[in-house]
């Protein structure tokens, strides 16, 4: 059996209080698909936004993959979210209110073989939240090693 593909942004749960998650298909090209079985992916400022009525995420870089040729793609643009009308609705909704924003936190490769990304619907936290996440973290990492 293959390995499985789990790339996580580590630095949204850090960043962010995720209130909400959601999965979402991802509209990608030949070579975007070789190459996020590859791993080869990176959340460096990667965010979603509403245009048009529909989601897309942007600045999720996805590196150029080797054997492509001239069917290759552009590393970073604009790539458009598969969601039912209804979540879209109910997402774009909760946008409005203040401090909320919508967060890539996984993209993986599903059962079946398609390239799906794990949203979150977050807050940012503030430094004091940030310094508690920390020293939850510290506490729980102590914790395992005394058990071992």
């Amino acid at each position: 059996m293959p390995e499985k593909i789990y790339i996580k942004n580590r630095p949204a749960t850090f960043e962010y209080a995720i209130e909400d998650r959601l999965t979402a298909g991802i509209v990608l090209t030949g070579s975007e698909i070789k190459s996020i079985r590859l791993g080869r992916v990176s959340f460096n400022d990667s965010y979603c936004y509403f245009g048009d009525d529909e989601l897309w995420i942007k600045n999720l870089h996805i590196a150029e993959y080797i054997n492509a040729g001239y069917a290759g793609h552009i590393a970073v643009h604009d790539r458009k979210l598969l969601l039912t009308r209804k979540e879209l609705k109910k997402w774009h909704l909760k946008i409005k209110e203040k401090g909320l924003t919508i967060v890539p936190l996984a993209v993986f490769i599903s059962d079946n073989g398609y390239a799906k990304v794990e949203l979150g619907l977050g807050r940012g936290k503030k430094l004091h939240d940030k310094r508690e996440s920390i020293k939850s973290r510290d506490a729980e990492r102590e914790m395992k090693r005394f058990l071992k």
